[in-house]
């Protein structure tokens, strides 16, 4: 139960974040928007570090430097992504990708699932394909390259998060620091390298720094929940964070919610009570 809680309040926290990044992508360049998110993120868990501790030995250094390399990719795709199409299309189908490495590499390692879970993954797994329905016209349409560009961000996610659930149980947030630090410095480097790309627009200060926050604590309690439960059932439940995206969307940007998205936020809710039972 505790590692579900977790995991519930993982996958808010990456729906507002997921939501307030790509908002931020759709005033400049995608990298302005990550060089001030990510070390928004790296001061968060450094202040958690008194807290939660963290342990700097050899595994937690090189699965954190992992996931911080695909941090970084997952950054720029996600947040470009949900900068040039309907974010209550794009953010699911990210959703779903990310969900399924986890999913496998979970059940690979030796977990089980109680009857309630046997049902309750799949239909976790369905209530994402839900919420993912589109309008099939007009801002509906998803392009071709937005629909790649969200299947690599789902990919870099996947990554992501299986690395940090490989660092060592007792390094604390050891692997979240080691990696917002790799994030920021490609983010750092690749600003440099491309300056000229940029533009002179400026991005949203607050937007991207409050995703940084909100993407921070979402990995912190995405590595808790891994730790006190098993990786299949945590991934996917915080797969569900499209919902917050969805939900924000249709609030600020008044993108319509359809009928499978509503069905698709039902099934979550009933796949949730059926994993609470395992």
């Amino acid at each position: 139960m505790l590692a579900l809680l977790l995991a519930l309040g993982s996958s808010l926290a990456y729906g507002c974040a997921d939501f307030l990044g790509g908002l931020g992508a759709r005033r400049a360049h995608v990298l302005r928007t990550v060089l001030v998110a990510a070390p928004a993120s790296l001061a968060v868990e450094l202040l958690l570090w008194p807290l939660l501790g963290a342990r700097f030995e050899a595994g937690a250094v090189g699965w954190g430097a992992a996931s911080g390399v695909a941090s970084a990719a997952a950054f720029a795709l996600l947040y470009r992504t949900l900068a040039i199409g309907p974010m209550n299309v794009l953010s699911p189908v990210t959703a779903l990708v990310s969900a399924m490495l986890p999913v496998l590499v979970g059940l690979l390692q030796g977990e089980r699932l109680g009857a309630a879970g046997l049902v309750g993954l799949p239909l976790a797994l369905f209530a994402v394909v839900l919420v993912s329905a589109g309008t099939g016209g007009g801002r509906g349409r998803v392009s071709r390259r937005a629909l790649l560009l969200a299947l690599g961000a789902g990919s870099a996610i996947a990554v992501q998060l299986v690395c940090l659930h490989q660092a060592p149980s007792g390094s604390g947030v050891a692997p979240l620091i080691v990696g917002r630090a790799v994030t920021s410095a490609l983010t750092l480097g690749a600003a440099v390298l491309w300056r000229r790309r940029l533009g002179p627009e400026r991005p949203g200060y607050a937007l991207a720094a409050a995703a940084g926050v909100l993407d921070s604590l979402a990995g912190v309690l995405f590595l808790l929940a891994a730790r006190s439960g098993d990786l299949a059932v945590v991934a996917v439940i915080t797969a569900l964070y499209p919902a917050g995206t969805v939900l924000l969307a249709r609030a600020v940007l008044a993108e319509r919610i359809h009928r499978g998205q509503l069905a698709g936020l039902g099934a979550a809710a009933l796949a949730v009570g059926l994993l609470a039972l395992t």
